[in-house]
């Protein structure tokens, strides 16, 4: 955190980067195609009751429903791979903490680098910039989004950080902040690094999470768009349930002969949203199939019931040298739970914290978890939180506790 807030005062006291090398280059101007809406989904479910045999030979594959935060598929989340493009969502979301800020503006032209043209030109997938060209940020976002340039993610970097070490410091410090405890970054698009860049499934999910949670503007205005045209060029998104499967909106696949096939998916449908990884997988076309069963078999197999309104009281917590006995404790935001269409009521859920709490206790503090379990699936915990402040007790409160607290 401290390296992240050096970076940002760093980033202050710079002016907007992206004066062009030459006196007049070449705007890239830039246009973007989107799918229809599909409104039915050709994809043969199977037995509701059992994942999709497509799953059987995929290595990786992790399926979480963001409204609950309920794991619905999980084959080896906390395995380590090499996510090749899909190193591009960490890039996507720093720019959008930063776009968020105003640290970055979506008008702002930037200019490929001596440097960067060395390392980046042409390499992979491209938007083909070269010192005689300038890009907007806007520009830049959509080409890293929808058709992954590698080229993009480098110039963005160095625009909006001064070089791209520091961007991918910048990535880096994001992704502690948001608990990503098993991913590392060396690069700002994924090309191969000797094994530098890893990540897991289960922390994938966590930035999906915290990029349609904290941007959902900027999620559907640059991710999700069917092809991205620019100058007199073409090239279209590899997502492969964009305009396939109803509600895919992203996020990003993945490749290269040492990662194998992956792809960090999204889709909502009904105001419910999944994202899935599928990861290490061989082929494109059992990547693809793979993905759009697990997305079709969350939705098909599970559905959302709704227990608590915002700041509902969900149960209370023992407090110790309090003025109070207990604190009330509440749902930070309207939940759910995600159950088996078939699990009828078979729900199970308790109120777990260490304590007694000791006093004192401040309000809208994180001092307990709910904790749900549905048919066989793993236990789930949501966070719940003190409802009111809790002083430490007088000589008068503490005689009234000592009396009452045994016939509690």
């Amino acid at each position: 955190m401290k390296t992240k807030l050096k970076l940002m005062l760093a980033l202050a006291a710079l002016p907007l980067l992206g004066s062009p090398l030459l006196s007049e280059p070449t705007r890239v101007i830039v246009a973007v195609t989107d799918a229809p809406e599909v409104t039915a989904t050709p994809i043969a479910v199977g037995d509701r009751t059992h994942p999709p045999a497509e799953l059987d030979t995929i290595p990786i594959a992790f399926l979480v429903d963001v409204g609950s935060g309920q794991v619905l598929y999980s084959k080896e989340p906390d395995r380590r791979f090499l996510p090749a493009s899909i190193t591009k969502v960490m890039t996507l979301y720093t720019a959008f903490d930063l776009l968020k800020a105003g640290r970055i503006k979506p008008e702002q032209p930037m200019v490929m680098s001596p440097e960067a043209y060395r390392k980046w030109h042409n390499v992979g997938t491209s938007l083909e910039l070269d010192l005689t060209k300038q890009a907007t940020v806007e520009t830049l976002v959509l080409a890293i989004a929808n058709i992954s340039a590698n080229d993009a993610a480098a110039v963005l970097g160095e625009g909006a950080a001064g070089s791209v070490d520091n961007w991918i410091t910048l990535m880096n410090a994001d992704a502690r902040q948001l608990g990503m405890s098993n991913s590392h970054f060396g690069t700002p698009n994924g090309w191969m690094d000797q094994g530098e860049t890893y990540v897991t499934a289960r922390d994938l999910v966590t930035l999906a999470t915290a990029m349609v949670s904290a941007h959902p503007d900027l999620y559907s205005h640059y991710i999700g768009h069917k092809s991205l045209q620019w100058d007199d060029r073409s090239k279209r998104n590899h997502d492969p349930l964009i305009g396939k499967l109803r509600g895919a909106d992203g996020i990003k696949t993945g490749f290269t002969n040492q990662a194998g096939f992956g792809y960090l998916g999204s889709a909502e449908r009904d105001g419910r949203r999944l994202v899935m990884v599928v990861a290490g997988v061989d082929r494109g076309k059992e990547r693809d199939k793979a993905a759009a069963a697990l997305m079709e078999w969350g939705f098909s197999a599970f559905s959302n019931r709704p227990i608590f309104a915002p700041g509902s009281r969900v149960g209370e917590a023992r407090v110790q040298g309090g003025e109070n006995l207990t604190v009330p404790l509440v749902a930070p935001a309207a939940f759910g739970i995600t159950m088996p269409r078939d699990a009828g009521g078979d729900v199970h859920v308790r109120i777990v914290y260490e304590g007694p709490i000791q006093a004192p206790v401040k309000k809208g503090s994180m001092i307990a978890a709910l904790e749900i379990t549905t048919g066989k699936g793993e236990p789930h915990r949501v966070p719940l939180f003190a409802g009111a402040d809790v002083a430490p007790a007088g000589w008068l409160a503490r005689l009234r506790n000592g009396i009452v607290s045994p016939l509690l």
